[in-house]
């Protein structure tokens, strides 16, 4: 199993707009984070988990040049906005509506945005289009599985999703966006390998969770490797990512991770 970072940061990206603090005027690239997404290759099978609004360039940055299903966590504009440039990837599948999986309020969020793509077919060349579905507790591939468990983001719910490749067996959870992690999520998460959490900042946050509380569900979870995600200009890579326990570590944008 391969898994890429595409992005790792906020809603806003580092650095910001206007600002000139020391972690936007870095130097160093693992603190220029784009919005986060992250693309998994599972036995062949490429999966693009959201597409943020630097999705194009992601894509370019980090060579994916295939995408046979598409995975939306939440509808959430960082996560949904750069999902008119899955066009490209209509074409190379020959024209075909690409699958997309999210929940009810994810769909919802689509259907507002992209009407012109919901069809089996691209209207012409070059268009999307999105066969939209309902992301089941466990969808079942040819080359492994994906199970899904909502985790609490505010007012809505985000999917967690843990990926487990059929052929090596190992086992890859996804857990950004979220202000906490259910039993049931919890006990999803156990026996991976990594696993990726949503570590917004050290303050706390209303739908998100801080690095303390992201360290706690870290530990109960148990991994041998966690990496934090969605994280705001207010950490610096190398500085604060020395001050994490063993085993837990910043990602940054263009990581790739190979699970043998």
């Amino acid at each position: 199993m391969e898994v890429i970072f595409l992005g790792t940061g906020t809603s806003q990206g580092v650095p910001l707009i206007a600002c000139d603090c020391a972690v936007c005027m870095s130097t160093d690239p693992r603190n220029k984070r784009t919005r986060a997404s992250v693309h998994v290759v599972m036995d062949g099978l490429h999966i693009q988990v959201d597409a943020a609004p630097e999705f194009r360039l992601q894509c370019i940055q980090n060579q994916v040049t295939w995408i046979d299903l598409f995975i939306l966590t939440h509808g959430h504009a960082d996560h949904v906005a750069g999902m008119d440039d899955l066009r490209r990837f209509c074409d190379l599948l020959g024209g075909n509506a690409l699958p997309v999986y999210s929940t009810d309020e994810g769909i919802g969020r689509v259907l507002a945005m992209y009407p012109y793509a919901i069809m089996e077919r691209p209207v012409v060349k070059g268009y999307p289009a999105f066969k939209l579905q309902t992301m089941p507790t466990k969808l079942e591939l040819a080359q492994g599985t994906i199970e899904s468990t909502l985790l609490p983001h505010g007012g809505v719910n985000t999917l967690g999703l843990a990926f487990t490749e059929r052929s090596s067996g190992k086992k890859f959870v996804y857990y950004t966006d979220c202000k906490r992690v259910p039993r049931e999520a919890v006990a999803l998460a156990k026996g991976a390998e990594v696993v990726v959490l949503d570590g917004l900042r050290y303050e706390e946050h209303s739908s998100h969770m801080s690095v303390s509380e992201a360290v706690a569900v870290a530990h109960e979870i148990a991994a041998t490797q966690t990496y934090f995600t969605h994280m705001t200009h207010l950490l610096e890579h190398a500085g604060d990512g020395a001050k994490l326990p063993s085993g837990i570590a910043f990602a940054h944008d263009g990581l790739r991770l190979l699970l043998r």
